[in-house]
């Protein structure tokens, strides 16, 4: 996978860029975030949460700056490399969305450089409470018996909703029907509506969906437990080992802003992310603190894309 090493080239070329900010002295000004989501969609609610402390910490502004899909994502490849616009990408619009799609409006590799993963978001399987199945196993021996029988919700092609039933396919050998939706939420209320029987969303997306019996849990797609909700076993416990998949988030800067600047960045976000009460608020709404350097997380997402190249070809999943 060597066409996706630029993320760790940027770290480098980064050097070669003229400061337009002053590391020891940044940030001078208030920080513009821009949140590729709609306000309230559940990352935008997390990264509220760390702005603040951000905040703080900085002693200045930090903005939050609401520009859903692909918009957002430009808004910040143009922006001055300087720090003060930066991004939270999720694994869908920075490692995914590629793979899948060759007409994209942007080029993460290009056009971003990583500061630091912020939080993941633990996904998990659950059915409506009308398809009367309690577990993993009776759900694929029902998936089994029936093939094609079976629809799930997805928040559009391409989404992790959809690439991670996709994947739960693969692993179980069972064949089911996505139901796209445009959105997480509406794809989240059509199956607590009974409009579709199941589908793998993001904890946060569902937790209160759950705690009132509106979903039946059946296993989390993560290698951990949800700190949320602890009773879930993982799909590893349910009996499907080596399915593991986060939805994740992180920070990123223009290309070619200064190292220095980044680091700065980087080192903030750690902090404010180690801070007690952040972590706090973070796992109540059923997101779970994940920090990193920008070299672990350039190094996370060339992993990250292996392991989705591969299903993308085995699956021949294309959005063009």
């Amino acid at each position: 996978m060597n066409r996706f090493k630029p993320f760790l080239m940027l770290l480098l070329l980064a050097g070669l860029a003229l400061p337009g900010a002053r590391a020891a002295d940044y940030p001078e000004k208030p920080v513009r975030i821009v949140v590729p989501f709609p306000a309230g969609a559940a990352a935008d609610a997390a990264m509220r949460v760390v702005a603040r402390k951000l905040s703080d910490l900085w002693h200045q502004p930090v903005i939050i700056d609401n520009r859903p899909g692909v918009p957002g994502m430009q808004a910040v490849a143009a922006a001055p490399a300087d720090g003060y616009t930066l991004l939270l990408g999720a694994g869908s619009g920075i490692v995914t969305a590629p793979l899948l799609s060759s007409k994209l409006a942007y080029n993460p590799a290009r056009d971003f450089a990583p500061v630091g993963r912020v939080l993941i978001n633990i996904p998990i399987l659950t059915t409506h409470p009308s398809l009367n199945t309690h577990s993993v196993q009776e759900l694929i021996a029902l998936a089994r018996k029936n093939p094609g029988s079976l629809n799930y919700s997805s928040s559009g092609n391409g989404s992790p909703g959809h690439l991670s039933m996709e994947m739960f396919q693969a692993a179980t050998g069972t064949r089911m029907v996505q139901i796209p939706y445009k959105g997480g939420a509406p794809a989240v209320n059509e199956l607590v509506g009974g409009h579709v029987q199941l589908g793998i969303n993001a904890v946060p997306s569902v937790v209160q969906q759950i705690k009132a019996g509106k979903l039946t849990p059946l296993a989390v797609a993560s290698a951990k437990r949800s700190r949320a909700l602890p009773d879930v076993p993982t799909m590893a416990e349910a009996g499907v080992p080596g399915f593991e998949y986060d939805i994740w988030y992180a920070l990123f800067a223009p290309a070619r802003t200064p190292p220095e600047v980044i680091a700065r960045a980087s080192a903030m976000l750690q902090r404010a992310l180690g801070d007690p009460e952040v972590a706090s608020q973070l796992i109540a709404q059923g997101a779970e603190p994940a920090p990193t350097t920008s070299q672990e997380l350039a190094r996370f997402i060339q992993d990250d894309t292996a392991r989705w190249a591969k299903l993308v070809k085995d699956r021949n999943l294309k959005l063009d």
